[in-house]
């Protein structure tokens, strides 16, 4: 019998060879949604024989999010956390210097961001090569990835394909699928939009080899094979991500456009983390991406503090609030008035689950 890892070179095999067309669609699908259980069953195999090579990295997240640094080796990563944050990381001339997850805190208006210094990535790091296996392990805690490369190493589509392979969707948003389970009646596909990157019988055919049977399905976007397997296995990481571009200014600007007009989906900023150069555009990029909003906390009975914003992720609640605040806020609960965009009126009381928007005043009141 063959073993697992045979059974996917099988598979991949079958799926490379196979001229995609309609008549074969429905057939490379099912192969698709088999491939990526075995897949998903082998690693977590070697995760129980703890295969990749040695310890893990495990890095306690701070601040008001995280950020990971991926890149190659020696494309700067270490300079540039120590040049925007309190971080001291090694710096030298040749590859693999950073050994471990170096963490640093920047601010920035108000926020604070953790940066984590990644060792460098290579060809295969989804396999394992080079302990890459840990390495994106730990980027899954992240809020959002900075795919650092430099003027002379610049292929981005190595680094996103070994995050990729590992489950991270970068830039992308999990299908609009909705599964309601039945005890009988088959499953049944309801559309809001035309499919035209797969069809009905296909997803039915992805759904029941995962071992959904009964069920009423509801798809509100033209999606692609690929991602109803993703939603069924359940385990991809969502993140949005940037690039930057380092030693920049070793090339002209034409060059820089010749880069910039091979990259895309990603916004790009072109720096020198050794010259300080565009790290302020950095900066603001990273922060503009993690969609931080500022609140303004009024205490009961007294005036708004507008000096000091409290910076949270967007679609926080007050109940979010409330735990950052302190441990009891949120057993000790009993309203929250808000003011500003995200109250109906001036002062409307709210619950916990009520989500804010940038710039709201509120004011939290707990049983005391």
């Amino acid at each position: 019998m063959s073993t697992i890892e045979e059974q996917i070179i099988e598979i991949e095999e079958e799926i490379k060879n196979t001229p995609y067309n309609k008549a074969t669609q429905h057939h490379i699908g099912k192969l698709k949604a088999k491939l990526a259980r075995f897949r998903d069953e082998l690693e977590k195999r070697k995760v129980q024989r703890g295969a990749g090579g040695g310890k893990g990295y495990s890095v306690r997240k701070s601040g008001n999010a995280t950020l990971a640094i991926v890149g190659y080796p020696s494309v700067g990563k270490s300079t540039l956390l120590n040049k925007i944050t309190d971080a001291e990381s090694d710096v030298a001339e040749y590859r693999f210097t950073t050994l471990s997850i170096i963490p640093g805190i920047m601010e920035y208006k108000g926020a604070k961001i953790q940066i984590l210094d990644m060792p460098g990535l290579i060809k295969g790091a989804s396999k394992g090569k080079g302990r890459g296996r840990e390495v994106i392990s730990a980027a899954r805690s992240a809020d959002l990835i900075l795919l650092m490369l430099d003027v002379f190493s610049y292929n981005l589509d190595t680094l996103v394909n070994e995050l990729y392979k590992a489950g991270f969707r970068l830039n992308q948003q999990p299908p609009d699928i909705t599964i309601s389970k039945h005890d009988r009646g088959g499953l049944n596909v309801n559309t809001t939009v035309k499919l035209t990157k797969t069809n009905e019988d296909i997803i039915k055919s992805i759904m029941s080899s995962y071992g959904l049977i009964n069920a009423d399905i509801v798809i509100r976007e033209n999606i692609t094979d690929d991602q109803v397997i993703d939603f069924m296995s359940g385990n991809k990481i969502y993140l949005p991500a940037i690039v930057a571009i380092n030693k920049s200014d070793l090339i002209s600007k034409a060059e820089s456009k010749k880069i910039i007009d091979n990259i895309k989906g990603f916004k790009v900023v072109f720096i020198s983390a050794e010259r300080n150069k565009e790290l302020q555009k950095l900066k603001k990029t990273i922060y503009d991406s993690l969609n931080f909003i500022r609140l303004y906390m009024r205490p009961q009975g007294e005036k708004t503090d507008f000096k000091e914003p409290m910076v949270v992720k967007s679609n926080s609640t007050v109940g979010m609030i409330c735990e950052i605040l302190h441990r009891d806020f949120r057993k000790k609960f009993r309203y929250s008035l808000i003011w500003g965009k995200s109250a109906k009126f001036p002062g409307q009381v709210v619950g916990l689950d009520h989500i804010l928007m940038d710039h709201d005043v509120i004011t939290i009141v707990i049983r005391r």
